[in-house]
């Protein structure tokens, strides 16, 4: 019998250029790829995950051996205690600043290495390959911040139970992505580590540490309070610490918009910058 199918069955050499073999969207791709961020930053998993969180740790014995563990915070007009209102913010802090670390090194060093083509030939969408580097940051932040919840839910003096379990995730997963965006925006712009390295220690350290992560806006001047409003970070950190103590600094319902905001148009551009090819093209 003839293997061959009937001639005019297929006829994939007379497609139109430009026409898609895969007109859904491409699982096993973004699957791969996502396998392939995962992995490459969890070989080196001391580095990636247990350095950060043991950094975070030990900011958190430093402010309340500083303070002393009496020290209380003004909270919506509750004091709580130092060591509470400072745990959920150094959470989401690590979160943060590892998504934005690992999406700001994908693209960047296939930059530098050559090797951009690895990310750009495969059949994959523009939205596939953005939602893979999204996601691979994202899951490092989520295994940064369960060890570090982990490590501050025995030690001693420190109370970590949630309180609002959805607030958690909408915070913690919607601030995660907002990084993970930045940090692939990052490395479409940069052109070698010193660009990516500006950007973290001139517009994501600062922007981090002057979040209220260590203190309470209501605190502040005026000034400095409307200062801190226009912080996105600081919607990320009010809305994640609510999570755990059940008290925020702004309305939960205003960080999340502003939150979901600064996502979708984030996306939007490392969209239309992915399929245009900027800077990854040349």
């Amino acid at each position: 019998m003839n293997s061959q199918p009937p001639i005019g069955q297929i006829r994939s050499f007379d497609r139109e250029p430009g026409v898609p073999v895969i007109r859904n969207i491409n699982w096993g791709g973004l699957r791969t790829l996502y396998i392939k961020e995962v992995r490459r930053f969890f070989k080196v998993q001391l580095q990636t995950i247990w350095a950060p969180a043991i950094t975070t740790l030990l900011f958190l014995v430093i402010f309340t051996v500083a303070l002393g563990s009496r020290h209380a915070v003004p909270v919506a007009g509750q004091q709580i205690p130092f060591a509470d209102f400072i745990a959920p913010g150094l959470i989401v802090m690590g979160m943060l600043q590892n998504a934005f670390a690992n999406a700001s090194f994908s693209l960047l060093v296939g930059k530098i290495q050559g090797t951009i083509v690895d990310y750009l030939m495969p059949p994959l969408s523009t939205a596939e390959l953005l939602a893979a580097l999204v996601g691979g940051a994202v899951t490092r932040a989520v295994l940064v911040g369960l060890t570090v919840w982990l490590a501050m839910a025995l030690w001693p003096g420190v109370h970590v139970t949630p309180h609002a379990p959805l607030a958690i995730l909408v915070f913690g997963l919607g601030g995660s992505v907002f990084l993970a965006l930045l940090g692939v925006l990052t490395s479409i712009w940069a052109e070698k580590f010193d660009h990516a390295a500006a950007v973290t220690n001139f517009v994501v350290a600062p922007l981090s540490l002057l979040s209220g992560t260590f203190y309470s806006v209501d605190a502040l001047a005026p000034t400095w309070h409307a200062i801190s409003h226009a912080n996105p970070f600081f919607y990320v950190i009010s809305g994640f610490r609510y999570g755990f103590l059940g008290l925020a600094d702004s309305p939960i319902w205003l960080g999340a918009l502003v939150v979901l905001g600064i996502d979708a148009v984030l996306a939007i551009t490392c969209y239309a910058l992915l399929r245009r090819g900027w800077r990854l093209k040349n």
